[in-house]
């Protein structure tokens, strides 16, 4: 009995499942309806100006970044399906998920476009007042330990490593 409970709990894994599905989605569908709305304004404006059009860009740029983000939780959701419920999914080979360390690698490769994304729409806007230098440092900080996280959970990198 307490052996058929405990395999039946793996389905609870559903729930989160169903909510990263259901967050990448509504990511999806705000991203391209702000997407239309972009476009939009720039089609009402007629003409655009030097200004306008970099601002226009960074908008993209955000919008760009929702679906990365929305692809973080695909992937969290495609990912532990295949590892509690159905490790027969046909995924492609670059989405194939064997372990737990399978998904948090992918979630960090994911996390890191995220950040360099994040920058270049600060680069992009940048308008000499704030400090751009510390906010790029740090994030190139956080990049460099998800990169030798990354080596280290491969085998690539790290201390002990020649």
């Amino acid at each position: 009995m307490i052996r058929n409970l405990l395999g039946a709990s793996l389905y609870l894994i559903l729930i989160a499942v169903l909510g990263a599905l259901i967050a990448g989605t509504t990511l999806l569908v705000y991203g391209f309806l702000e997407a239309l709305q972009v476009v939009r304004t720039a089609i009402e404006a007629g003409e655009v100006s030097r200004k306008a059009a970099k601002v226009m860009a960074l908008e993209f740029i955000e919008i760009i970044d929702l679906f990365l983000m929305a692809t973080v939780f695909f992937i969290v959701g495609i990912g532990l399906y295949s590892l509690f419920i159905d490790q027969g999914l046909k995924l492609p080979d670059w989405l194939k998920i064997r372990t737990l360390d399978d998904l948090k690698n992918k979630l960090v490769s994911v996390v890191i476009v995220v950040l360099a994304v994040l920058f270049l729409g600060q680069a992009v806007t940048w308008d000499g007042a704030r400090d751009l230098l510390g906010f790029g440092v740090a994030i190139a900080a956080v990049i460099a330990a998800l990169t030798w996280f990354l080596g280290v959970k491969s085998g690539k990198g790290g201390p002990d490593q020649s």
